[in-house]
C-alpha cells in the first residue's frame, strides 16, 4: 500500500460530508464506511422519506438524523467540505447548481448517472483512470460499468470486433423505490432482461473504455451482486498464462482487485470491496476469450470506489477505511 499522506496526518483535519440522499442500499453502505474512516465525518444526511430518524449503522454520531432538504437548498451546513450525492437519475443537477453558486472549494461526488458523460466532471474508476490534478467534481461510476471496465481495460488494445457482455445483478440494483426490476414477487423463479439497447451503463463504457460494445443486463431473485460475461475477440492468439500475467500486472498494486482461472460466483464478491475476474477461456485459435467478472453492486460497484474517489481526491491512500483481504 501507499504511505498515508503525511501532511494530512499532521493537520489531523476532519472532512465534514454531507450526504444527499442517504436512505437507499448504497446511501446506507457509504454511511457505514464513512464510520470506518478516520478522517471523514458524516456531518448532515439528507432525506424527505426518513426526516427526523435517528441514523443506523453511524457510530461516531448516535444522535445524527435524516434531515429534509429544503427547496432552496439553504440548510446545507456551510462548513461542509464534501458533498455524495446518491440520489436517482436526474435530480442532481439542480442541487450542484446551487452547490456552484454558494460553495467554492467542496468537493462533489456523484453517484448517479447524471454527470458521467459531462466532460467538466471527473469521470474515475480508481483502478483504471488517470487524472492530471485534484478532482473537485468527481462522477462516480456506475455497477455494471464498473465490472465491464475492469475486465475490458487491460485487453483493450488488443481487443477487435463487437465485445458483447452479459449481466446478471440482484434486484438492489434496481433502487429501493418499488418498481418491476425489484419485485420480489415477480422476480421468483425468475429472470428479467430489461433496456436491451443502449442501456446507460453500455453508453459508459463506450465513452469511457471501448466503443464497440453490446450489453445485455438482467436482474434475478436475489439482493445484491453482480456477474458479467464477455465475449472478446483478439487480434492476435495468445495462452490463458500470458493473459493472466497482463492482467496481474495491469492490476499490479490494486488491491480490490483479484485475479484467477477459475470462474467467479457472485458470492465471492458478496459484502466485499473487491473485483474478482477470472474464467479466461480461450478457444482453439487461442483468439476468442471468455471472461467474467463479479462485484458487489452496492460496495465496489457503488459505495467502496465513493471512498476510493474522496480518498484520491484528500490525498489519501485510496484504501483507508476499506477493510479488505
Amino acid at each position: 500500500m501507499q504511505p498515508i499522506n503525511q501532511h494530512r496526518l499532521i493537520m489531523n483535519k476532519k472532512y465534514h460530508i454531507a450526504l444527499i440522499g442517504g436512505r437507499g442500499f448504497v446511501g446506507q453502505e457509504v454511511v457505514k464506511l464513512i464510520d470506518n474512516h478516520p478522517y471523514f465525518q458524516l456531518s448532515q444526511i439528507f432525506s424527505t422519506t426518513n426526516a427526523g430518524q435517528k441514523i443506523k449503522n453511524y457510530k461516531k454520531n448516535k444522535n445524527l438524523e435524516f434531515t429534509e432538504l429544503d427547496s432552496n437548498m439553504e440548510n446545507i451546513n456551510s462548513n461542509i467540505d464534501i458533498v455524495i450525492l446518491a440520489l436517482p437519475n436526474g435530480q442532481s443537477k439542480k442541487i450542484v447548481s446551487y452547490l456552484d453558486r454558494n460553495f467554492r472549494d467542496q468537493i462533489i461526488i456523484d453517484i448517479s448517472s447524471d454527470h458521467r458523460f459531462d466532460d467538466d466532471w471527473t469521470y474515475r474508476l480508481p483502478e483504471i483512470t488517470n487524472v492530471d490534478k485534484l478532482p473537485k467534481k468527481i462522477s462516480n461510476p456506475g455497477c455494471y460499468a464498473t465490472a465491464m471496465q475492469l475486465m475490458l481495460a487491460p485487453i483493450k488494445q488488443n481487443i477487435i470486433n463487437q465485445v458483447s457482455i452479459m449481466g446478471v445483478s440482484g434486484y438492489s440494483g434496481a433502487g429501493s423505490s418499488p418498481n418491476d426490476k425489484n419485485d420480489i414477487e415477480r422476480l421468483k423463479g425468475n429472470i428479467l432482461a430489461y433496456s436491451l439497447s443502449n442501456h446507460l451503463h453500455e453508453l459508459e463504457v463506450r465513452k469511457h473504455c471501448y466503443e464497440y460494445l453490446n450489453f445485455t443486463p438482467h436482474v434475478a431473485n436475489f439482493f445484491r451482486g453482480i456477474l458479467t460475461t464477455a465475449h472478446i475477440q483478439l487480434n492476435e492468439s495468445i495462452t490463458q498464462n500470458s493473459l493472466l500475467d497482463l492482467f496481474e500486472e495491469f492490476y499490479e498494486n490494486k488491491p480490490l482487485i483479484q485475479t484467477n482461472r477459475s470462474i467467479p460466483m457472485i458470492t465471492d464478491a458478496v459484502n466485499k470491496h473487491i473485483a474478482c475476474i477470472g474464467g479466461f477461456s480461450l478457444d482453439e485459435s487461442k483468439t476468442q476469450l471468455r471472461l467474467c467478472c463479479s462485484i458487489d453492486n452496492l460496495l465496489k460497484g457503488a459505495a467502496t470506489q465513493v471512498i476510493q474517489n474522496l480518498n484520491y481526491a484528500c490525498q489519501f491512500n485510496e484504501t483507508l477505511g476499506i477493510e479488505y483481504e
